[in-house]
């Protein structure tokens, strides 16, 4: 490429820059850059010339064009020539200093050209910049920026020129009055003392090693003294701010006595900044450099001056850090650094500052000193070794401060501390416990409305920051495992660190896992050694029982049984096998569910089970009668968690029941029974869970010592005389008894059956009686606790349950059943009567239950007081609340009335005859012929009840009478009539005559039976009573035996759409299978007798389309789905399952898109009335629905499910998808019923020949997917399927052809050994196809396409061979065709045809390959997936034929379906391949490229010079000739100015790429 191709492609682009698009200006730039890379020098010259002759061109493009000139010169910059260099940097001297005034963009443009050639050239550029300081003339600021920059970009190249620059610009410092010359004179000050510093620290590889920092003292000093003297007194806030960045580092550069004598002045003078900059961040960075500049030089004068210093950092650090600000950060991190610096040098004098701000109240100051002490602690570790006893002292207060701001603090310093051996000294342990105590803080609540952009609140929350900081510190800081185990243990019992357990046991698990790798002996705990420490018997009952509530505190459940499990050791030395299976099982337990979802008493069971294998394994009474102990010990620690002491009480019987020793057993339980909580429900319910857990293994000794407690003086105490007239004793000592009441109920529900029968009278009733009743002086006095009722009805509850369970139960002679169950009635009657408060009659009704199945069985007039009682109890209450607390009142009324009937047919049961069921009824009959509603509802619904519960049949019969003939017809409608009599007997009676007559007469009615049936239909609609339907249904099917054709003629009359009683009625018809064979013949005549629509004088005349049902077929229709609709039809739909099939597939067929008459469209619009079947009267949809019935019932139920699945139903009924819908019932029929085809297909024969188009077109969609089946030739219908497709392929309807070409391809995927013996009748039907009619987009040559797809692998190479050429000409057309299936189907045939044809690829085929890779790739971009998708199959299979391995193995890799393709790495990939293997090809494709320039999609378009970039990227020197690169430039050219963006994007792209045919 010569220099002038480069000038024109490089003015092509420069044209374009002023494009509107940000993104396509850029990829202008970026291919301008690319130019530049491979001929710099020629770009930049070309660049430099359309800058001068395009003088007019505005800044920001200006701009544009020195930016790219940068990119170039900051790669290529050595490639330059001095003379080129030199022209540049007069260009951009002249571009940055054209205009005085300030056009940063442009400027700073133009100083960025200067700062990348000064990388190369500074001398050249120092010179032109010092020609551009003038004496006594203030110079350009953008000079000045420039120079800052040089400085910083090349140090060691500016440095040597500094005195030179500074003597130019200090003589004008005081000249400059505007405050962005100002600022600007700092920025430069700035830079220049930073590349000094620079310059100076690594002398090792400077040009010049002699220099000294002497050098520029002097100046600097002179600059410094007009900055800090002047300037800072600015009132304009940038510059000071700007003077003070300049003072850092400066202050570095100053002469050692010079900063010692300015330091008490500019100290105090960037300190008192603090308070006029809302923006401290550079004052704090510029203080820190002037601090660390003091502290190289040893300045005594920073001494003085450090109060001052550590009250203005100090005052900056305790400003609240606003997290969206990002300079407050930075200044905070600044103000840290400082002091780090002062920690450094003076120590003392910081601590003595710092420690005694701990002890302020004010939140700001405590939270900002702790910061700093955290600081200090980290970045000054080593001045701070011996100063940690005084700084852990120093934390007493702030330990005590219950700011959560300042909690956080304290545990980010106490974290420092870990880390850096704070907590080993003494005083460390107290640092630790405030770490614990902050973990078991309640959860903070979450803010409603938390800020835009806030992290979540709860994150940070001090309990949060807490468990987060003992977790890390537990298993990062190696040095604290010593410290933390087994020191943390004691931190599990104590109530106030209950919120804790999850982090403390998760540490805990890792501590000691850390310790078990270390050995046995560094695991197992010296509890000598550790007094404080919890024993193994309060960690086992510990962690035991929080895990009863296992998602509390994070899921405190589950880490308490990680390190309960991994604790085996140090408890007992024989659970370790035991727990490490059964602990994962829990774990995985708790894994299954939620919070929600948990069952409780589920879980409890299985811990409870845990716990009783825990003590079988131990099978040591001492351990087990010591671990009892520590659970009772514990019982006070959850007197504020319920549900949790509940369970306690059960492990404490579970344990006592494990101990073998009796007087520890009693003795405990005498404990128990001296400090329980009897106030609380809970804690009574728990304790007679433990009694009953207890009593399983010691029956005797439990029931013993409940006798010794009532016995006792505790108990007596509480029950003297004296105590009952006062309240409060009266209350307590009633729930004591209620205690005991239900500790005797559980353990005659929990003791061995073969043990409590004999003990339930002597001991258990008796206590449980004498504790309910009490007498004052011989007076027996009413309890008024209805606690204490519902515990006794508990506990005889249970005590009768415990009978009937009983395997002795039939022999045991219940004495006290009476007693008992009047006192149950006691207890029902004296509850209110209008209102449900309790479940007290519920748990009674329950007890009298199981009393009643208990022998002796009650008296009359017991039975009689039960049942009155109990019915008077709930009947009388008001009807079901409807409140807000309505739910809860609901559920307990329900529970309530379904106790209710279990008693009742408990008592019926005891009782099994007609009067027990009478006594029931005259009970119940006040209450039925009650005024009030809800008390009648209840009353019949008890009696349905009891007579379902009774009786099983009621049969009726009547014999009928014979008539002589003339009187029948008389007789019959008088029947008819009294069918609407309101006496339900009459009616019935009638009902029951009418078929005797009907069954005996009805032969001689034939002309009569469209009378009768429209009697019928109207009687019908009359009559209300439940039993005339199925006798009129009788009545019908008796004349349908003797008058078949005249009763479905009859019922055919009746008005669409039918009501319901003529459906039932048409149903009775199938009862008999020989009837509903003969009716189903009938209604299939019927149906295909008369045309299926009328077409309309509109539809005639051309205009809309409007095709009417006729009447017959439809309601044929209607009926065929009432008769099949009935179970009893299945026999008959069988014996005529192909008839109905296909007469119902052609009545779908004819009636798609048919519209119902007007008259019954206006019915349809008006809605059904509620006698009205709801069924679809839709033409379509109603044989539809009929051929799904015909299928259920003949037991094709799996096609109807398999439709039903995938939509097939709606399909059918819808024109557009019908012809699918007929494809998927084909499919569901061969994978489902096969067997039914062959005679099926036997009565399609002859459809073929059908006048209706669409009955061609459904059957042959049918057959074509037959052919998809492998049950085509299984069934030996191959031969005829075949002759039959080939029979429609002349039809005048495309869709029909269509279908035919469908079917015969099918033949790929359902008989693939079978296509090549068809091969060349199927291939001739294919190619044919391809030129089937005029229509460019003809559906059948898209037919034709997809068949070929699925057979060319099939057919005999040499049957295929003959046509390959013709298909791959005539399809590449379709490539791109506007329609996307065409594209789509077009592509992936060429790529069937590539893979059919590997290893054996001619030349003249090979030409149509490589013809097509160009569209193939581009066409990768179409805006279709599925043309995209076809692009990917079709190129992976042309690369075999390519014979390149490199460019297959890159197709492979890159084209793989489901994986996600970087088109431009794959189009380069591809480009590099295709240009070194083929290089003759280039200016073919480039050609194909230059056609889809035009291309009308915008991403095929953009698409057309990426591809024709690469190629030209990938060519050498010697494919020159095949690119006419004018050509080429000016189509790209024209590009450029294409509406799409991305277009243009790419052509620029490929513009750059152009000069690599130099």
């Amino acid at each position: 490429m010569t220099e002038s191709s480069v000038k024109k492609l490089a003015f092509t682009l420069l044209d374009a820059i002023t494009d509107k698009d940000p993104l396509v200006q850029e990829q202008v730039c970026s291919a301008l850059c690319s130019v530049g890379e491979v001929r710099p020098v020629e770009t930049l010259r070309a660049c430099e010339e359309y800058l001068r002759q395009h003088d007019k061109l505005a800044h920001p493009y200006r701009a544009a064009v020195l930016r790219a000139m940068e990119r170039v010169l900051s790669s290529c910059a050595s490639e330059l020539d001095k003379d080129t260099a030199s022209t540049i940097i007069l260009l951009a001297s002249s571009e940055m200093t054209k205009t005085k005034d300030l056009v940063w963009d442009w400027q700073q443009a133009a100083s960025g050209v200067l700062v990348a050639v000064g990388r190369q050239f500074i001398s050249k550029v120092m010179e032109e910049l010092l020609r551009r300081l003038h004496p006594g003339t203030l110079p350009h600021c953008a000079v000045l920026h420039t120079l800052a920059s040089l400085a910083v970009a090349n140090a060691f190249g500016v440095v040597p020129f500094l005195p030179s620059v500074l003597s130019s610009l200090l003589p004008v410092l005081g000249m400059a009055k505007q405050d962005t010359v100002r600022v600007a004179f700092c920025s430069a000050l700035q830079h220049f003392s930073e590349g000094a510093l620079e310059y100076l620290a690594n002398l090792d590889r400077a040009p010049d090693p002699t220099v000294r920092k002497d050098a520029f003292a002097t100046d600097i000093f002179s600059a410094y003294d007009v900055l800090f003297h002047q300037w800072l007194q600015s009132r304009e806030a940038k510059l000071r701010l700007a003077v003070v960045e300049a003072l850092g580092p400066m202050s570095h550069l100053l002469p050692s006595e010079r900063l010692e004598e300015q330091l008490p002045k500019l100290l105090p003078g960037i300190l008192a900044l603090y308070k006029k900059h809302a923006e401290t961040f550079y004052l704090s960075k510029s203080l820190g450099q002037i601090l660390e500049a003091a502290v190289s030089v040893g300045s005594r004068t920073l001494e003085t001056q450090l109060d001052a210093l550590l009250a203005a950092l100090h005052s900056q650090i305790c400003v609240p850090v606003e997290s969206s600000s990002p300079l407050v950060m930075s200044n905070q991190k600044e103000v840290l650094r400082c002091f780090t610096v002062l920690a450094c040098s003076s120590p003392d004098r910081l601590l003595a500052f710092l420690l005694p701000r701990l002890d302020t109240s004010n939140e700001r100051t405590r939270v900002g000193t702790l910061q700093v002490v955290r600081h200090v602690i980290n970045s000054a570790a080593a001045q701070m070794e011996d100063k940690k006893p005084f700084i852990l002292s120093s934390m007493r207060l702030p330990l005590l401060d219950t700011n959560s701001k300042v909690k956080r603090a304290v545990v980010q310093v106490i974290s420092a501390m870990a880390h850096h051996g704070y907590l080993e000294q003494p005083g460390g342990e107290a640092m630790i416990e405030y770490i614990v105590q902050q973990c078991a803080l309640p959860p903070e609540q979450e803010p409603e409305k938390p800020g835009p952009g806030s992290k979540d609140p709860k994150a940070d929350s001090v309990r949060a920051i807490s468990v987060r900081t003992l977790y890390l510190v537990s298993t990062t800081v190696d040095r604290m495992s010593h410290v933390l185990w087994p020191y943390l243990l004691q931190f599990l019992t104590p109530v106030r660190f209950t919120g804790a357990l999850t982090p403390l046991c998760r540490s805990l698990v890792h501590l000691a896992q850390k310790r078990q790798e270390a050995g046995a002996d560094a695991f197992l705990i010296q509890y000598d050694a550790h007094a404080s420490l919890p024993s193994p018997y309060a960690v086992t009952g510990r962690l035991l029982v929080v895990s009863s509530s296992p998602y509390l505190g994070d899921g405190r459940g589950a880490a308490a049984l990680r390190l309960l499990s991994v604790l085996h050791p140090n408890i007992h030395p024989l659970l370790g096998q035991h727990w490490e299976t059964t602990v994962p099982l829990l774990l995985g337990y708790l894994d299954e569910h939620t919070e929600e979802t948990l069952p409780q008493e589920e879980w409890e069971e299985k811990l409870l089970m845990f716990l009783r294998d825990t003590l079988a394994i131990v099978s040591d009474n001492a351990w087990i009668c010591q671990l009892s102990l520590e659970l009772c010990r514990q019982l006070p620690c959850y007197d504020e968690a319920p549900q949790e002491k509940n369970f306690l009480y059960k492990c404490i019987g579970t344990t006592l029941g494990a101990a073998s020793s009796k007087e520890v057993v009693r003795k405990h339980l005498q404990e128990l029974l001296e400090t329980a909580r009897y106030q609380e429900e809970a804690e009574r319910e728990g304790l007679a869970c433990c009694f009953g857990i207890c009593a399983v293994s010691h029956l005797e000794d439990t029931l013993a010592q409940l006798e010794d407690f009532v016995r006792s003086e505790v108990f007596r105490k509480s029950t003297g005389i004296l105590n009952i007239f006062k309240d409060r004793s009266e209350n307590e000592v009633e729930k004591v008894k209620s205690a005991l009441i239900l500790c005797y109920g559980h353990v005659a529900a929990r003791a061995p059956r073969e043990l409590v029968l004999a003990k339930v009278e002597s001991d258990i009733l008796r206590n449980i009686c004498q504790h309910f009743n009490t007498k004052v002086l011989g007076v027996k006095v009413e309890t008024k606790d209805p606690a204490l009722k519902l515990c006794l009805v508990q506990s005889v509850c249970m005590v009768s349950r415990a009978i009937c369970s009983s395997t002795q139960a039939g022999s045991f002679h219940f004495t006290r059943k009476a007693e008992l169950v009047t006192q149950m009635m006691e207890f029902i009657r004296a509850e209110p009567p209008d209102s449900l408060r309790t479940p007290i009659r519920k748990k009674a009704m329950l007890t009298c239950t199981y009393l009643v199945s208990v022998e002796p069985a009650l008296d009359e007039q017991a039975r009689a007081d039960v049942i009155r009682g109990c019915l008077h109890s709930i009947m009388a209450l008001l009807p079901e609340p409807m409140e807000e607390d309505g739910g809860c009142q609901k559920s307990l009324y329900l529970e309530t009335l379904h106790a209710l009937e279990d008693l009742l047919t408990s008592l019926l049961q005891r009782n099994m005859t007609p009067q027990g069921l009478q006594i029931m009824i005259e009970h119940l009959s006040p209450w039925i012929k009650s005024p009030r509603g809800h008390e009648r509802a209840r009353a019949l619904g008890l009696s349905a009840l009891l007579l379902r519960y009774f009786l099983e049949h009621l049969r009726v019969s009547i014999i009928a009478k014979r008539l002589p003939p003339d009187q029948l017809i008389s007789l019959l409608l008088t029947m008819f009539e009294a069918l609407g009599d309101p006496e339900k007997n009459c009616s019935r009676a009638a009902t029951v005559m009418i078929n005797c007559l009907l069954q005996e007469r009805g032969g001689v009615l034939q002309e009569k039976v469209p009378e009768i049936v429209s009697v019928l239909r109207s009687k019908l609609q009359e009559a209300q009573g439940e039993h005339i339907l199925p006798a009129a249904q009788h009545s019908v099917y008796l004349l349908a035996t003797q008058h078949c054709a005249a009763m479905v003629s009859s019922l055919l009359g009746s008005p669409l759409p039918l009501d319901s009683h003529t459906c039932m009625l048409w149903r009775a018809l199938a009862v008999e299978p020989r009837l509903a064979a003969q009716v189903l013949g009938l209604l299939l005549e019927k149906m295909s007798r008369d045309v299926p629509f009328k077409e309309s004088r509109a539809f005639l005349l051309g205009r809309t389309p409007d095709r009417v049902a006729t009447l017959l077929p439809l309601s044929a229709t209607c009926a065929l789905f009432e008769v099949m609709s009935t179970p009893a039809a299945g026999p008959a739909v069988l014996e005529l399952y192909p008839q109905l099939f296909v007469a119902l597939l052609l009545r779908v067929s004819c009636t798609v898109g048919v519209q119902l008459p007007r008259n019954l469209q206006s019915q349809e619009r008006r809605g059904a009335s509620p006698a009205l079947a709801t069924r679809n009267l839709e033409p379509c949809s109603s044989a539809v629905d009929t051929l799904r019935c015909m299928l259920l019932r003949s037991g094709s139920e799996d096609v109807v499910q398999r439709m039903d699945l995938e939509g097939g139903w709606e399909l059918l009924r819808t024109s557009a998808g019908h012809e699918e819908g007929a494809t998927r019932l084909a499919r569901a029929m061969a994978e489902h019923a096969g067997p039914r085809l062959p005679l099926v297909l036997k009565t399609l024969a002859c459809t073929h020949s059908s006048a209706y188009e669409n009955q061609r077109v459904t059957t042959t969609a049918f057959l074509a997917e037959l052919l998809n089946s492998n049950v085509a030739n299984d069934l030996m219908l191959l031969d005829s399927l075949l002759e039959s497709l080939a029979a429609r392929q002349k039809d005048t309807c495309a869709s029909v052809r269509r279908l035919v070409l469908r079917g015969l391809a099918n033949l790929a995927s359902g008989c693939p050994d079978k296509v090549r013996a068809h091969g060349p009748q199927l291939l001739t039907a294919m190619i044919g196809g391809l030129d089937d009619g005029d229509n460019p987009h003809s559906p059948v040559a898209l037919e034709a396409m997809l068949g070929l797809a699925r057979l060319v692998h099939l057919v005999e190479a040499w049957d295929l061979r003959s046509g390959l050429l013709h298909v791959a000409i005539r399809i590449r057309p379709f490539f791109d065709s506007e329609k996307m299936e065409f594209r789509t189907a077009s592509i992936r045939l060429f790529g069937h045809l590539n893979k059919v044809c590997h290893g054996d690829c001619e030349d003249i085929f090979l030409d149509q390959v490589v013809g097509g890779l160009a569209p193939l790739l581009l066409h990768l971009r179409d805006p279709q997936a599925t043309v995209a998708s076809a692009c990917r199959f079709a190129l992976c299979m042309c690369g075999p034929n390519l014979a390149c391995e490199e460019l297959s193995a890159a197709f492979q890799k890159h084209l793989q379906e489901g994986r996600a393709l970087h088109f431009g790495e794959f189009l380069n990939t591809t480009c590099k391949h295709l240009m070194h293997h083929f290089p003759d090809l280039l200016g073919r494709l480039l050609t194909t490229c230059l056609f889809y320039f035009k291309s009308s999609w915008e991403d095929v378009r953009a698409a057309a010079p990426l591809f024709t970039g690469f190629l030209v990227l990938h060519a050498l020197p010697r494919q020159q000739p095949q690119v006419d690169l004018d050509q080429l430039i000016s189509a790209l050219q024209i590009l450029l100015k294409d509406p799409a963006p991305e277009v243009r994007t790419r052509a620029a792209e490929a513009l750059g790429r152009l000069v690599k045919l130099a």
